[in-house]
């Protein structure tokens, strides 16, 4: 089980990552020069109507993947963790239950998330070898 605390640390962790908080909603996103790799992601209203019975009663974070067959086979392999909505229909981004997700596994999907979004020069900077 996963905490938001542990999301900010890890991603706090990976190269030139930042934390910013949306307007009103105080909703935290994490970025690497300036492109969003990570965010909280309440459920909305249609969400809730969408997925009815099997909605999430907890805090769930959305995260860049690297296309779309990335976020299927997420989906297909860990039911119990990752999810999408009608609203992610195309969009390169899985939904995640975080109170479903290991640690290790967290630490796992930013990193690629932030691979995703970061620039290759970056990325092969810190690629281990």
């Amino acid at each position: 089980m996963a905490t938001w605390d542990d999301v900010a640390r890890l991603a706090l962790a990976l190269p030139e990552a930042t934390e910013e908080r949306s307007g009103q909603g105080g909703g935290r996103s994490w970025r690497v020069r300036d492109k969003t790799f990570a965010w909280e992601r309440p459920l909305r209203r249609s969400d809730l109507a969408e997925l009815g019975d099997t909605a999430p009663p907890g805090p769930v974070l959305a995260a860049r993947v690297p296309d779309l067959g990335a976020r299927a086979a997420l989906i297909a392999d860990s039911p119990e963790v990752y999810f999408s909505t009608a609203h992610f229909t195309g969009y390169p981004a899985v939904l995640v239950r975080l109170d479903e997700i290991s640690g290790e596994e967290l630490a796992e999907l930013l990193g690629e998330a932030w691979a995703c979004r970061a620039p290759r020069r970056l990325v092969d900077q810190h690629s281990p070898d």
